[in-house]
């Protein structure tokens, strides 16, 4: 027989849901932001940054039999004067493993210059936005039903029912003839309403996780329209989130090519790269009309 669903075992649930929707949707990101160009067919795209994503570090290499593959990558043995691991190992779930990898025949791809993975970050972000989800559902519920009812104990399971009807909505709520009013004491709790706030607190949270992730976005709030001066100072932090995962890419696309005769590269996809050139933007005018403002942070027009 399955455990009895209370309120609080169905709030668990809600959580751990909320807490994995950020998870996947800030992954989703990271791993959708670049585009490869001329990778081999045998190399996975997708698996590729998923590796980064995790692992922090990839390493490209030609198998005899299955061609070139991008795997996941554990270091095998000494290191050079750059710290960079002389002998590695390739492997994958389905139990493939290859340890005759070296500096020589293979290319180990980073994820950034400190060579460490997403993931800890992603989770530092999804916990803050999980947690202010939550304050904002509480509160937001704490305006809905803020009382506090006091009963005789004989009356508890009467109160839980019309309790139920009141949380559903019901506009009317029936009693039975032999309910003690006069023994019903009822508070209120008058919880403040806090929710925009903490809403707005949450947006800025998401717009510092997608200035880690090299996203556009404008990460505060103004009444009148940004001028194109402040439109580029607020995207430096975006463009120079971007450049330690890219150009640790980059060189190792510049390695790869010289070692294996490929042509391959990546770059930051087309609608991410748009965005940076011409940030279509929502203030509020002097005349207390809403009017979307283009800007060209390369022309300032």
């Amino acid at each position: 027989m399955g455990k009895r669903r209370t309120n609080f075992t169905d709030s668990i649930v809600n959580m751990k849901h909320t807490y994995a929707y950020y998870i996947d949707r800030l992954t989703e990101l990271a791993l959708v932001m670049f585009e490869w160009k001329n990778l081999p067919d045998t190399v996975d795209e997708r698996y590729l940054e998923l590796t980064l994503f995790q692992n922090g570090q990839a390493i490209f290499f030609k198998d005899e039999v299955l061609g070139y593959l991008g795997l996941q990558c554990a270091v095998n043995g000494n290191f050079d004067v750059y710290r960079v691991p002389l002998k590695r190992r390739a492997y994958a779930s389905n139990g493939y493993n290859n340890n005759d990898l070296n500096i020589d025949n293979s290319v180990i791809i980073y994820n950034n210059y400190l060579r460490t993975n997403s993931v800890r970050d992603i989770k530092m972000f999804a916990q803050r936005l999980y947690d202010l989800d939550c304050s904002i559902d509480v509160n937001a519920r704490a305006q809905k039903t803020p009382v506090l009812i006091q009963c005789d104990e004989d009356q508890r399971l009467t109160m839980l029912n019309a309790y139920k009807e009141f949380d559903g909505n019901s506009p009317v709520i029936f009693a039975d003839k032999n309910l003690d009013i006069n023994g019903i004491k009822v508070f209120q709790t008058n919880a403040p309403y806090v929710s925009d706030k903490l809403y707005q607190l949450k947006t800025q949270y998401f717009n510092e996780a997608l200035t880690y992730l090299g996203i556009s976005n404008v990460n505060f709030e103004k009444k009148e329209r940004l001028v194109s001066d402040e439109v580029s100072r607020q995207q430096g932090g975006v463009i120079a989130s971007r450049y330690s995962r890219l150009e640790m890419r980059r060189k190792a696309c510049d390695k790869i090519n010289q070692m294996f005769g490929l042509n391959i590269d990546v770059d930051y996809r087309e609608d991410f790269r748009e965005i940076d050139d011409e940030l279509m933007l929502t203030g509020q005018t002097g005349d207390a009309g809403m009017k979307t403002t283009a800007v060209d942070v390369r022309t300032r027009q």
